[in-house]
């Protein structure tokens, strides 16, 4: 056995509030999405009262996307982001639609296809942490409310680093710590107490729901994940904290 692999295999980590082998995490992680994968866009719009649409929004305009890129939106779920992008890319443009969970793919494919998506666009089921792409490949990668699921964060920011080509930009959305006490502890009751519920009315499933909540607590903050991007080789990082911090996008530049 590789010796990474085994020293991995005897590592914790956390799957929520809940410590559990590094090597069972990701098996969890794919559980929760398997789950909750056809109540997706649904139960994103009721958690954010649409407000997450305007978090992609900006997403998009700030990476700065051209006609002609290659684009690989990694985590792309139900495909929010990758729909804007084959816009921008346009036909000579080519955007990757990439997700490790096979049934979110499976949505996001099937939802595009009805939009009309079909001549810019590929599906490619990956792990972020070892992204099956040659180096130097991508002119962007996006990841939006995915990287905290992912069990070797550094990993993946170093993968996702290999694969732009030079002067290249990754954008993380996600999750992250407010900034104000008072806004914080609105957020706490909200996750905790809401969120689960609307979780079991809508897609019969509360204990996915507590997952997430509790997952956005153990995922680094705004400064720890500027720190983390610097360390893989980024340059120019920079964050963006949107609805008080609840939310924040980190940009980060390949030089």
């Amino acid at each position: 056995m590789d010796k990474r692999l085994q020293d991995n295999s005897e590592k914790i980590t956390h799957f929520g509030f809940e410590e559990v082998k590094w090597a069972d995490k990701q098996q969890r992680v794919a559980e929760v999405f398997h789950s909750v994968a056809a109540k997706y866009d649904i139960m994103n719009d009721l958690m954010s009262f649409g407000i997450h649409r305007l978090w992609k929004k900006i997403t998009i305009q700030k990476a700065g996307v051209k006609p002609g890129q290659k684009i690989l939106d990694l985590a792309g779920g139900t495909g929010d982001l990758a729909y804007q992008f084959t816009q921008k890319v346009g036909e000579q443009g080519t955007v990757i639609l990439s997700d490790i969970n096979a049934s979110m793919l499976d949505v996001g494919r099937e939802k595009l296809t009805n939009r009309g998506c079909i001549g810019n666009i590929e599906y490619v089921q990956a792990n972020a942490e070892c992204l099956p792409f040659a180096e130097n490949t991508f002119d962007c990668i996006t990841i939006s409310f995915g990287l905290r699921n992912v069990t070797d964060k550094d990993a993946a920011l170093a993968s996702m680093y290999r694969v732009l080509k030079p002067g290249g930009r990754l954008l993380v959305l996600e999750f992250s710590k407010p900034i104000m006490p008072l806004l914080s502890e609105i957020y706490d009751q909200y996750s905790f107490k809401i969120l689960p519920f609307m979780g079991q009315l809508i897609a019969q499933d509360a204990d996915s729901y507590r997952y997430l909540a509790e997952s956005i607590r153990k995922h680094p903050d705004q400064e720890i994940l500027k720190q983390m991007m610097l360390r893989a080789g980024f340059d120019k990082v920079e964050y963006q904290n949107m609805t008080g911090g609840v939310v924040a996008l980190h940009m980060g530049v390949k030089y």
